[in-house]
């Protein structure tokens, strides 16, 4: 019962137009089953393999985000089913996506992944790359996925105002490419970005899609 009352307890926190995202990586399946029997519908998962079994076991309602580095060799396994991919750091890994999508015959939605941290290890864009593809023939021509908002992590410190600021400027680039690049897109409108230690900051800041994990499931297998 406590994967039920931390849903409540988070749920209870969060607005309604912000999407819960219950990060189940590493889980055992009676713990996802637990979170779906409390309403929770959002699941994201960050390895391929681990993606593919936990589909196939659960129920078929659920909308399953890949929110980890996805390696465009993998794409094919889940291009069948995911919901949305978080984590689209190259403009080589939205290519693939696109191909798998078309041969499912599928529209498969993606955020961009920007590099918003201080740490090198994370992946993703900067602006300046991402208006380049974005502005670019052959980003037209991909007609099986569609771009409907961005991504980042912060930086992993106890530092909340750098955390802050990091949010803020995530927020300022979903802004830059409302304006320009994707006026006229109206599914263009999710800026996800906050996890367990920082999602009411994260929210704060303009993010409509937190994922969060410890704070569900419990401290890390």
């Amino acid at each position: 019962m406590m994967i039920e009352a931390n849903l409540q307890e988070i749920s209870a926190s969060i607005p309604s137009s912000v999407t819960l995202v219950a990060v189940s990586k590493t889980k055992a399946q009676e713990l996802l089953e637990e979170a779906y029997n409390a309403g929770q519908r959002h699941f994201g998962e960050n390895r391929v393999q681990e993606l593919e079994w936990k589909f196939e076991a659960l129920p078929k309602d659920i909308k399953w985000h890949m929110i980890g580095h996805l390696q465009s060799k993998k794409v094919k396994k889940i291009a069948p089913f995911v919901h949305l991919i978080h984590g689209v750091d190259s403009f080589k890994l939205l290519k693939t996506i696109n191909k798998e999508a078309e041969k499912c015959d599928r529209i498969i939605d993606c955020l961009i992944q920007f590099h918003i941290a201080e740490e090198s290890t994370k992946f993703g864009f900067s602006i300046e790359e991402a208006e380049e593809m974005i502005n670019s023939p052959e980003f037209f021509s991909l007609k099986n996925v569609r771009i409907i908002g961005v991504m980042g992590m912060a930086t992993f410190t106890e530092n909340t105002t750098l955390i802050r600021e990091e949010f803020t400027h995530l927020h300022e680039i979903f802004n830059q490419l409302k304006r320009n690049q994707f006026r006229h897109a109206s599914y263009f409108k999710e800026i996800s970005m906050g996890m367990s230690g920082d999602y009411q900051i994260a929210i704060e800041e303009g993010s409509t899609m937190v994922r969060v994990g410890s704070a569900i499931f419990g401290a890390r297998n």
